[in-house]
């Protein structure tokens, strides 16, 4: 098991390894890593979705009538459907993104790939994406799994973190230090 900072980091984990194994002994590990992305992507662009799961406020009954209504309407069945409703019925959904990312990373170790979380301030091109995939191989020596996120208030450049490393290029942080920079000299 991986080395976890947090109480929730260790549920995360404890819930996507049960999950992969779970899709592993079914093999339909590529079909749930794409049901939890789409459920990712929800909850990216709903912010009472994302109410929902972080709130304490909501019963688990309430919490489940909403799960399982947003998963039927996504068409998220099976293995996936069926987790995030035990999910909401163990009062578990604070932790739905850590197990999102701990089951990306575990499926990406059993492929034999290192996975990486890239933040750009722009939606990459699928060339670009190749061209990011081949640099980071030549770094970590594996192939490379990457998760891309937008966040605009980068304004330019890329976050990549892969495993422990993190290397910063954003036009943000070049400005930060830019500016401590000048504070220190003047």
């Amino acid at each position: 098991m991986a080395s976890t900072s947090s109480p929730i980091s260790a549920v995360a984990e404890r819930y996507a390894r049960s999950l992969f194994e779970l899709a592993s002994e079914s093999k339909a590990v590529a079909k749930v890593e794409s049901d939890l992305s789409s459920f990712e992507k929800m909850l990216g662009s709903s912010a009472d979705l994302n109410r929902l799961i972080k709130s304490p406020v909501f019963s688990a009954d309430e919490q489940f009538k909403a799960i399982d209504a947003v998963v039927s309407k996504a068409k998220i069945g099976g293995l996936t459907g069926n987790f995030l409703r035990v999910v909401a019925r163990n009062r578990r959904l604070f932790a739905v993104p850590g197990m999102i990312g701990a089951f990306r990373r575990i499926a990406a170790e059993a492929r034999g790939e290192v996975s990486a979380d890239v933040v750009s301030a722009h939606a990459l091109t699928a060339a670009q994406q190749t061209e990011l995939k081949a640099a980071l191989k030549s770094v970590a020596g594996k192939d490379v799994s990457i998760n891309v996120t937008v966040d605009p208030s980068l304004l330019g450049g890329l976050i990549v973190k892969m495993g422990s490393r993190q290397i910063d290029t954003s036009l943000q942080t070049k400005l930060n230090s830019l500016k401590l920079a000048l504070k220190e000299v003047g």
